[in-house]
């Protein structure tokens, strides 16, 4: 552990392997099963707010930019590839599809690539069409059955 020039403590671990940037301390099977593991936290989330009206678009889309983001990230990285530090979901899905990965059934999911920064502090004007969260919610979820699928067989359970 080492302290910011805040006070505020911070790990010096390294867990994105060869993922992202820092050194690997973590196999990309490893790091692929902690991304998904974070992305079911957010599909958790968004199948609550599926049952709720008092949540915000902008928050139920925060809660999808996260999961796909994590989502994709743990596929690049089953594939052995390094992902990149973005909350950019186009960027990662061409990542996918450059790499030959049928990722097209999720192409609507880039849409949500706003939520990560932009809509979560400014939030959608009121021209802004409202999010289909159980349409949504079932794209999510195929995608996460997609990645589960491809890490189940890597891992060889």
């Amino acid at each position: 552990m080492t302290t910011s020039t805040t006070g505020a403590t911070r790990s010096i671990t390294f867990w994105r392997g060869r993922c992202g940037r820092g050194r690997c301390f973590m196999s990309d099977v490893k790091c692929a099963r902690m991304l998904l593991d974070a992305a079911e936290r957010d599909i958790a989330a968004l199948r609550a707010m599926c049952r709720s009206d008092e949540i915000s678009d902008e928050i139920f889309g925060f809660h999808v930019q996260q999961a796909v983001e994590k989502l994709f990230k743990s596929w690049i990285a089953l594939l052995g590839e390094v992902y990149p530090l973005t909350h950019n979901i186009e960027r990662l899905f061409n990542l996918l599809a450059d790499q030959g990965v049928a990722v097209e059934p999720f192409r609507k999911l880039i849409d949500y690539t706003p939520y990560a920064l932009e809509f979560r502090y400014t939030g959608v004007d009121s021209s802004t069409e409202a999010i289909d969260r159980e349409g949504t919610l079932a794209i999510v979820e195929a995608l996460l059955e997609e990645v589960r699928r491809r890490l189940v067989e890597v891992e060889g359970v």
